[in-house]
């Protein structure tokens, strides 16, 4: 299966986007924080912890971006790009811990309950859908070209539904006086950042793991190797994603006797390149003679 690791965007695009939205969410958790003491509304407060978990995501992945940007040097020769998996691993990880504080807080809601200011929540609320949608818009783009902006990404998307929750919320405490509804969308919110933190974090870990692709087969790559005229087999293989966008191969190949070295190393790497866009493969070639004794087809 072909795989495209090759995104060709400028670095520097979107720098002025994500410095606006940090500001933007600072604001905004201010006036929520403010609005929510004085409402007595616990999922406004939750909506504006999470909102705040959004301009610290969103510093976190502009510093990233910033780091990702640097040249590999002696002490990181493969360069700095992973630096955004790990910042997107960290953005999911406080999500989660954020997920969990929010239902320990909204069932305790429910055990003492408190007198909730309808009008106040829906306002507040009103205006940080509009600030979410804003932010998100601005970060939509780089989020589908960056994991480390798709974390800062989701944690906006979440919080724009979480302001529909606690409007709708707001909503239902003023024609009905129902308090009980505010920690019910509080357990809301919580619930789907739960569930985008979850969902997404894998893909994060691979990166990390150094995982081949998911949509890139091994075993078609071995076998793209192994049939290259002049190869008798492969072994050692190793195949990861050294970022987002980019994945590596490194492989010891054994010549069919005779098979000139050079030559069959060309014609593996532009075969890699056609079938699978890999565009970065090592590959130690290797005489029947002095072929590694009894090696492992993938790993060492």
């Amino acid at each position: 299966m072909a795989h495209d690791h090759h995104h060709h965007i400028d670095p520097e695009a979107g720098d002025a986007k994500v410095a606006f939205a940090i500001a933007l969410n600072m604001a905004l958790t201010l006036a929520q924080i403010i609005g929510g003491v004085i409402a007595g509304s616990l999922s406004l407060i939750a909506d504006a912890l999470h909102n705040f978990s959004d301009a610290i995501a969103l510093i976190i992945a502009f510093g990233a971006r910033k780091i990702a940007r640097r040249p590999a040097d002696a002490q990181m020769t493969f360069g700095y790009g992973r630096i955004e998996a790990v910042a997107a691993l960290v953005n999911y990880t406080t999500l989660i811990v954020i997920g969990l504080y929010l239902v320990y807080e909204a069932v305790m809601r429910f055990f003492e309950p408190s007198a909730v200011a309808g009008w106040i929540i829906v306002i507040v609320a009103g205006i940080a859908l509009a600030i979410d949608l804003a932010t998100a818009a601005l970060t939509y783009t780089m989020s589908k070209s960056s994991v480390n902006i798709r974390a800062a990404f989701l944690h906006n998307v979440a919080d724009a539904l979480g302001s529909v929750a606690v409007i709708l919320a707001g909503t239902l405490v003023i024609l009905f006086g129902w308090t009980w509804v505010d920690p019910a969308a509080t357990l809301l919110i919580a619930g789907y950042i739960l569930w985008q933190s979850l969902r997404e974090m894998p893909a994060v870990m691979r990166i990390l793991m150094l995982a081949s692709p998911p949509d890139l087969d091994t075993a078609a790559v071995i076998d793209t190797v192994q049939s290259t005229p002049g190869v008798a087999s492969t072994h050692h293989v190793h195949l990861w994603m050294m970022g987002e966008h980019e994945t590596a191969l490194d492989a010891h190949v054994v010549l069919d006797p005779g098979a000139p070295a050079d030559a069959t190393r060309s014609a593996v790497k532009a075969r890699l390149a056609a079938a699978h866009h890999l565009h970065h493969s090592t590959l130690e070639m290797e005489t029947p003679d002095h072929a590694c004794r009894a090696p492992l087809l993938i790993g060492h």
